[in-house]
């Protein structure tokens, strides 16, 4: 039997804790493997990390890859090989390219207060370019909002991809509804605040569902809702 739609609770996902960082992986990251779930799509990675204040992420190498972090509180401290040393706060979203490779680092700057944001990785369509960097602030106001779009897509204040894919970030007052009719073949939608109905899936903070070879599928908020949509094509 083909499966049309992929629940991934919150609960099930791979937990580690590292006592500086929490982090949920909701694919195979690191020491956690599952081989039910290493990607959906071209979505690779998705971790929701709690960093304590003034800890961090040493520096490191990646390499081919689509690299997006998402504030939901905090601030987080950001330095590169490419020469970029910026603050990523709440309501902004950080790209970076890794392309031929880039080391960085990344750390909780403040004293006092942990920051918790989503690590997002997209297969790139291109490998071998040159690395680059961008950041954004994200969009006020409910309804679904573009923040990523292929590179020919790309407009001011949405980001330019090296991938096949659009991210969405949606803001929903309880009660309103969309039917959402996608571009590519796989979507992800993970819940970062609130709840709804996917169809007659029920998805609460922290879940995620994927959808596959659907021409549309209704999203109704059951309360102020927060969410991420990934619209992605063939991989």
């Amino acid at each position: 039997m083909y499966v049309m739609f992929h629940l991934r609770k919150s609960s099930d996902r791979g937990f580690r804790d590292h006592g500086w960082l929490q982090t949920y992986h909701t694919f195979s990251f690191a020491d956690y493997d599952d081989p039910q779930w290493r990607r959906f799509g071209s979505l690779r990675v998705l971790n929701e990390d709690f960093v304590l204040p003034g800890k961090g992420f040493g520096t490191h190498p990646h390499r081919d890859m689509e690299i997006l972090t998402y504030i939901m509180s905090g601030a987080l401290e950001h330095q590169d090989s490419m020469g970029n040393g910026t603050q990523i706060k709440s309501r902004e979203m950080q790209y970076m390219s890794a392309g031929t490779g880039v080391l960085h680092s990344e750390f909780n700057p403040s004293s006092q207060a942990p920051v918790h944001l989503l690590q997002i990785w997209i297969l790139p369509n291109i490998r071998g370019v040159e690395p680059r960097y961008g950041q954004i602030t994200l969009q006020e106001g409910k309804g679904l909002h573009l923040v990523v779009a292929p590179d020919q897509e790309a407009g001011q204040n949405i980001i330019g991809l090296r991938a096949d894919a659009w991210v969405y970030e949606g803001h929903f007052t309880k009660t309103e509804n969309l039917v959402f009719q996608p571009q590519g073949m796989k979507q992800w939608v993970h819940i970062v605040e609130g709840s709804m109905m996917l169809n007659n899936h029920l998805l609460d903070q922290g879940d995620s569902i994927g959808i596959q070879e659907e021409s549309s599928f209704q999203m109704n908020a059951l309360e102020e809702t927060t969410f991420l949509l990934f619209d992605m094509g063939a991989f």
